[in-house]
């Protein structure tokens, strides 16, 4: 029994440090979809994916916000863990990644990521 306790402390230490069991740590690399204009955006199927770049002007309440870009302004939805300890004012300029959701004649987006531009 004793002589199991150095491999296996040494074991743990490989897998721990990422030597044994890591997986790669990259990704796909190839283009992403386009950034889109509020406008574009409102016409898309519901569940598309999107990309806006603009500002956020203020909160809403209940996790959503009035986004502008350009000319045009739509609600986005961001829960909290989306904005990952960003802190973000109003004269920012940001790139939202999300989903276009159309419920009930109403139409918002359903933010997944939040990029400081």
């Amino acid at each position: 029994m004793k002589r199991n306790i150095p491999f296996f402390a040494i074991l743990a230490t490989l897998v721990f440090t990422g030597i044994i069991g890591a997986r790669p740590g990259g990704g796909y690399t190839g283009p992403s979809i386009g950034i889109s204009t509020i406008q574009e955006a409102k016409k898309m199927p519901d569940e598309s994916p999107v990309a806006l770049e603009g500002k956020i002007e203020c909160f809403a309440g209940d996790e959503k916000y009035v986004f502008t870009g350009g000319n045009d302004t739509i609600v986005v939805e961001i829960d909290n863990g989306v904005w990952r300890g960003l802190s973000i004012g109003a004269a920012d300029v940001v790139v939202i990644y999300g989903e276009v959701d159309k419920n009930f004649g109403r139409i918002k987006i359903e933010v997944d990521k939040v990029v400081r531009k």
